[in-house]
């Protein structure tokens, strides 16, 4: 086994969500059902290609019994927990592709951060999408060792601080 087939989330409008990764991100549907529940209603499923044969899938359900008409698909607010907590990254292949990644975002009018050094391994820029998903695009800067494996304290910062993860920019 190696990586992961995709990553399933949810959404409250999926149209809002397909237009966002098609059309700012780039990111094609390879598959997309509709599944009619027996008990009522029906939910719209779209994946993503992600490249490297990893996708990004959401599901938007409506009028299905047991579940709210609407909640919070940013996940962190619902569960009450700083809003780094739940996010994912897609890689960026370079420190250049990773400049040009947050220019292009941009040029869209998407917040960005600025970029972001984690202590001198990896490089990310953060943004969230229509629902609230916090996305990170990483450049790994260098390769782990041994080392970066041992558990150490290596950060630390205050949760009352302005965090640089969350320092969404349109400059």
């Amino acid at each position: 086994m190696n990586g992961f087939s995709h990553i399933g989330l949810a959404t409250l409008d999926l149209d809002a969500t397909r237009a966002f990764y098609e059309g700012v991100l780039g990111f094609r549907v390879v598959r997309f059902d509709v599944m009619e529940v027996a008990e009522g209603g029906r939910i719209r499923h779209a994946f993503f290609d992600c490249g490297n044969g990893s996708m990004i899938a959401f599901m938007e359900p409506r009028g299905v019994p047991g579940v709210p008409a609407t909640y919070d698909t940013g996940i962190n607010r619902g569960l009450g927990v700083p809003e780094v907590f739940y996010h994912f990254a897609f890689t960026a292949d370079s420190h250049a592709a990773l400049l040009a990644k947050r220019a292009e975002l941009i040029a869209k009018g998407i917040a960005v951060s600025p970029v972001v050094d984690h202590e001198g391994w990896i490089e990310s820029i953060y943004f969230k999408d229509p629902n609230g998903l916090l996305i990170e695009y990483a450049w790994q800067s260098r390769a782990l060792g041994v080392d970066d494996a041992s558990e150490e304290v290596r950060i630390r910062f205050s949760l009352r601080q302005r965090s640089p993860v969350t320092d969404f920019r349109r400059e």
